[in-house]
């Protein structure tokens, strides 16, 4: 009797093992969390792939994925600094970086974290917008505004163990009614601003012309100087060469005899006859009349 007792529990036990035992088992993916439960609470937290054990009818697990999240924020409007209204439309990309907070706050629940998402995004557009004036929000569209944004963004998610990991701005536009003009004053604006530009450049480019200008004059009056002097000088040591290859009557009477022919042949240049008048006592007159 006693050992049918035996064989009966064990046989049941057994028989109990094999039901729970797939209900002993769970699997953790390479992008997941499993948070462990122990009569309802968190009892540890692992985000290693593999396969777990765990107690059946003690322990529960909650499987939360850790891969990135993409939510496309609906449009809203802001106001600017300069009290003009704005279109804003962006989205952003976020995760859960602590699974035990996203419990507790959230019971992680994705419908419930993109509620607190929408909510911090637009508080950080409202505040980064409110802050600049229109021009200085379209200028700064881009990187610039979206680090900002998903900076205050964070700052009002973190509680609830998610984070944002980039926000960006699919556009930041002007409402219909008042686009163009808006767009054409920026667009005067900046017409004036090149306009002021260029007037500075042409004044800068007709200083430079002015004291190029100056200098040169300068330069070249040094030189028609030097080239003077250098003249002056030449012709000097021309004087002092021949006064020293004539310093004698008989050399000196060479040179007046070969002026006097150089001067004749000048004179007779030209075409046509030439008629020459020459005193008698002239040096020209003396050479012809030799004979």
């Amino acid at each position: 009797m006693k050992n049918f007792v035996i064989k009966g529990a064990l046989m049941i036990v057994g028989v109990l093992f094999v039901l729970t035992l797939p209900f002993s088992f769970y699997v953790v993916g390479p992008n997941e969390y499993a948070a462990l439960f122990e009569f309802g609470k968190i009892v540890s937290v692992t985000d290693t792939p593999g396969i777990k054990y765990k107690l059946p009818t003690v322990n529960t697990v909650r499987i939360i994925s850790k891969r990135l999240h993409l939510y496309d924020i609906p449009r809203s409007g802001v106001i600017t600094k300069d009290k003009k209204s704005m279109i804003s439309d962006n989205y952003v990309t976020w995760r859960v970086i602590d699974p035990v907070k996203y419990i507790q706050t959230l019971n992680a629940v994705e419908a419930r974290a993109r509620e607190r998402i929408e909510a911090a995004v637009y508080n950080a557009v409202k505040n980064v917008i409110s802050s600049m004036t229109q021009d200085e929000v379209i200028e700064a569209r881009g990187g610039k505004l979206s680090t900002k944004i998903a900076e205050d963004s964070n700052s009002d998610i973190g509680m609830y163990g998610i984070a944002i990991v980039q926000t960006e701005m699919k556009a930041i536009d002007l409402p219909d009614d008042n686009k163009s003009a808006v767009y054409e004053r920026m667009i005067s604006e900046r017409q004036n601003i090149a306009a002021s530009y260029t007037a500075e450049g042409n004044s800068e480019a007709q200083k430079i012309r002015n004291r190029t200008d100056r200098e040169a004059a300068i330069k070249a009056a040094e030189a028609e100087e030097k080239a003077a002097v250098l003249i002056a000088e030449g012709e000097a040591q021309y004087m002092k060469i021949l006064q020293g290859a004539y310093d004698t009557p008989e050399k000196a009477e060479f040179y007046n005899f070969l002026r006097s022919l150089d001067a004749l042949k000048k004179s007779l240049k030209g075409n046509g006859e030439k008629i020459i008048i020459l005193d008698k006592n002239s040096s020209l007159g003396k050479i012809l009349n030799a004979n």
